[in-house]
């Protein structure tokens, strides 16, 4: 046994049938990956005791992957992926140890197969969804308001309370990562505020959409920066000390 196989097993390497998967989810009938190292595809691993670069090299006739730790003449195999998928039998430990510690497109180009890190995964998922879903059900309407508003637009405009939260609870369940992103984010509000203000005729947008004035006289309020969106620009701009007396000021208007 040599020394590699010696440190797999001692760090818990289990002999089993593997499957890995490409991560693309549009897999061709049939992907070749590199099985050598060439100009073109580098194949080499970085050995941190020795701080040199290992050539790697797939022989079906070699219990080794590294070219260092190869005798005789190799027989070169391929690593073929169909329709998506590649099962390489626990016979086969080179291929293995090649896909699993070794190979420099591991969880870029393909993954292993490893049915405990989708249940991580899948836990992870459910708690997410817990959690947006009780928070959807305790959100306020304003609230509610300013979340769906980045969802679906003006036609919140048109919407019942209880639709709101309704359709709140349902992108809480579908999306739920997305849904505690907004819910916790302040400008969300300030910026459906703006809208609100604008909807109402308190404020106006010019058409080059670069300045937004009072729609009541025309003067200005603030230039929007160039490349951001007016009404997020406009958000930030009300937590200003400047901005924090004109939202006073439309709130006032708005009642």
């Amino acid at each position: 046994m040599s020394k590699k196989e010696t440190q797999l097993k001692s760090n818990g390497w289990e002999i089993k049938d593997r499957t890995y998967f490409l991560r693309d989810s549009t897999s061709p009938l049939t992907l070749t990956i590199p099985g050598k190292h060439t100009k073109k595809h580098p194949l080499l691993w970085f050995d941190k005791e020795t701080g040199t670069q290992k050539e790697l090299r797939y022989a079906t006739n070699q219990a080794s992957v590294f070219v260092d730790e190869q005798k005789g003449e190799a027989t070169m195999g391929h690593i073929t992926f169909r329709d998506g998928t590649l099962t390489v039998p626990k016979e086969e430990q080179a291929l293995q140890h090649l896909l699993s510690l070794y190979h420099p497109l591991l969880n870029t180009k393909y993954k292993e197969h490893k049915p405990q890190d989708i249940a991580v995964d899948q836990l992870e998922d459910l708690n997410y969804e817990i959690d947006a879903l009780i928070a959807a059900r305790e959100i306020d309407i304003d609230h509610a308001e300013a979340i769906m508003r980045v969802e679906i637009g003006s036609k919140v405009n048109s919407m019942s309370s209880k639709e709101l939260k309704r359709d709140l609870l349902i992108f809480a369940k579908r999306n739920p990562r997305l849904f505690i992103e907004l819910a916790s984010d302040e400008n969300v509000q300030l910026r459906n505020f703006a809208l609100r203000a604008s909807e109402l005729g308190i404020i106006s947008l010019s058409q080059d959409q670069r300045t937004i004035t009072w729609a009541s006289n025309g003067r200005k309020l603030m230039n929007v920066p160039f490349d951001e969106n007016p009404f997020s620009a406009f958000a930030a701009y009300l937590k200003t000390d400047e901005g924090v007396e004109v939202y006073k000021s439309i709130d006032k208007k708005m009642k």
